[in-house]
């Protein structure tokens, strides 16, 4: 029972670790071109390295022996493997080179090719480590790997570069320290410190114990764990221990054993890195931003509006509308003079019955610097709204994203121009009821102007002249002429006094139907590519929130 639960627990930290890796790899996706690539290079190699290691072999476990020199590294080797491994290694020409010694060799090959490790041996069938202590052949044998490496402050350059590329591949480190070197500002600062997150597969030994008398092992054992405590490994236990005596070795062979029994530790090991790699990123994360708003939107949209002449439309469309009012509405006998005057947005190409519109072009000026400036100065604005809350380099990115629409956009601007319509129930009710008592009223005054020159040709003529009719003491032919002319001005006059409140109401109509129009090209060219960077810096946050949580 207990072994079935084990191995639940142990495929349930595979599938954790599994979660935080493809979290990561997402993050680096969405990472690439919006944040520098050196920043991103921790990540690379923890994610390179989980790939391969998870495709290795998952029955061996491989503990690294790091040290400095004089520390002892393979006095302790040959003391857990009870042999002269090191010791023959050591005046072979391939020094430099780490040494594996192997319990199980079946499927290690191909890990140690990984490792680049080429110097191995072979532990005998029933070998154990650290021979004389009783413990059964599982114990012993079942996948362990001891690596003895060189000395990581070795003169020879080669050889650091050795040991910090195998500190990032092991499963276990074991750190083999000194009572000369145990401060040793290298092994702390250099190893220690970046690697503060791993206590879960770091193991410190404190070598030579048998140099030091009893309070004095105490003192320098204690002074180890301080250090270690202040960079993050206080929970990591140092082990006194003495190759020449073998004071401690059985102590630390458990630990070895413990760890390789439960067969956690390269998992142990890919989810500490998994850790260093999300801590690397936090700093590029923040709260979730909420895609552009409507109002933000419309209010680029308005500004857009001004910087591609809505002013200019606006009053075209106003002009436009008074001339056409005054075309139907005005005095009979003046209103021809306002057909002499173009119309306004017939010169701007606006007026959707004309064969010209089907080029879907209007005549306003071409884009100049002011209108460029004008638009440069809403994509900024719209830029800051979007990216406000942001880290960076993520809200320089939603800045650009903005600004990177300008030259579509300002191509786009006279385009949604175009298709705006200005022209749609141009004619009031009022209109045709106005146009037809201008025509009676005009109508009235003809026949009283002509009623009034028959009336004198007759008199010019001698002839008999009729008596008129006559309303309250005037005549009628009189009152005809003169309430014709009133009347038809009088109409004329308020006519164009509601034409000018038509004209505003229709002005501010049509400039919403612009600002709709220039809405929609603006969502295409400039809003989707800043939502969209807005969700990938959301989705960014995601997969590290998601990396961290899964631990």
């Amino acid at each position: 029972m207990s072994r079935h639960r084990g191995e639940r627990l142990e495929s349930q930290r595979h599938a954790r670790l599994a979660t935080r890796l493809e979290s990561l790899n997402t993050a680096r996706e969405l990472a690439v071109g919006r944040i520098e690539a050196d920043e991103l290079q921790q990540l690379y190699g923890v994610l390179d390295r989980a790939s391969t290691r998870r495709s290795l072999s998952s029955g061996h476990t491989v503990v690294g022996l790091f040290g400095p020199t004089g520390s002892g590294k393979s006095s302790l080797l040959n003391a857990l493997t009870g042999t002269d491994l090191a010791r023959v290694a050591a005046r072979r020409p391939t020094t430099a080179e780490p040494l594996a010694v192997i319990w199980g060799e079946d499927g290690s090959s191909d890990l140690l090719d990984w490792l680049e490790v080429q110097n191995r041996h072979v532990m005998p069938d029933g070998a154990h480590l650290l021979p004389g202590v009783n413990g059964s052949r599982a114990d012993a044998d079942g996948g362990l790997i001891l690596l003895d490496l060189p000395d990581f402050d070795s003169t020879e350059r080669g050889h650091r570069a050795i040991v910090e590329r195998l500190a990032g591949q092991v499963d276990v480190l074991l750190w083999i320290a000194d009572p000369q070197k145990y401060a040793d500002a290298a092994l702390h600062h250099d190893f220690l410190d970046p690697l503060a997150t791993h206590g879960a597969v770091t193991l410190v030994a404190l070598n030579q114990a048998d140099r030091l008398a009893e309070d004095e092992l105490d003192q320098v054992t204690g002074s180890l764990r301080q250090i270690l405590a202040a960079e993050g490994l206080g929970a990591v236990t140092v082990h006194p221990v003495s190759a020449v005596t073998g004071h401690g070795l059985q102590t630390i062979a458990e630990d070895v054993r413990a760890i390789v029994r439960k067969k956690e530790a390269a998992t142990g090991r890919l989810s500490a890195d998994a850790d260093v790699a999300v801590a690397s990123l936090q700093e590029f994360t923040g709260a979730e931003l909420p895609a552009p708003s409507k109002t933000v939107r419309t209010a680029l949209a308005d500004r857009l509006a001004g910087a591609a002449g809505a002013d200019a439309v606006i009053d075209a469309v106003v002009r436009s509308y008074r001339r056409d009012a005054h075309a139907v509405t005005g005095w009979p006998v003046t209103r021809w003079l306002g057909r002499l005057r173009a119309d306004p947005l017939r010169r701007l190409n606006l007026r959707h019955s004309d064969v010209q519109s089907f080029i879907g072009r209007t005549s306003l000026p071409e884009p100049g610097p002011a209108q460029r400036a004008a638009v440069d100065r809403a994509l900024r604005h719209f830029g800051e709204e979007s990216s406000n809350g942001a880290v960076e380099p993520w809200r320089t990115a939603i800045r650009d994203a903005a600004r990177s629409s300008e030259p579509e956009l300002i191509d786009s601007l006279d385009d949604a121009v175009a298709k705006t319509d200005f022209t749609s129930g141009s004619r009031a009710w009022w209109w045709p009821v106005a146009g037809v008592l201008q025509w009676l009223f005009l109508a009235a005054m003809v026949v009283g102007i002509g009623w009034l020159g028959v009336l004198a040709g007759l008199g010019f003529l001698q002839l008999p002249v009729p008596p008129s009719p006559r309303v309250e003491g005037i005549p009628v032919p009189t009152l005809l002429a003169l309430g014709g002319v009133a009347a038809g001005i009088a109409l004329g006059i308020l006519c164009a006094a509601l034409a000018r409140l038509g004209a505003q109401r229709r002005g501010k109509r049509v400039r919403r139907r612009l600002v709709a129009s220039i809405s929609g090209t603006s969502d295409a060219v400039a809003v989707a590519p800043v939502a969209a960077e807005v969700e990938r810096y959301n989705a960014f946050t995601r997969a590290v929130e998601e990396a961290a949580k899964h631990r």
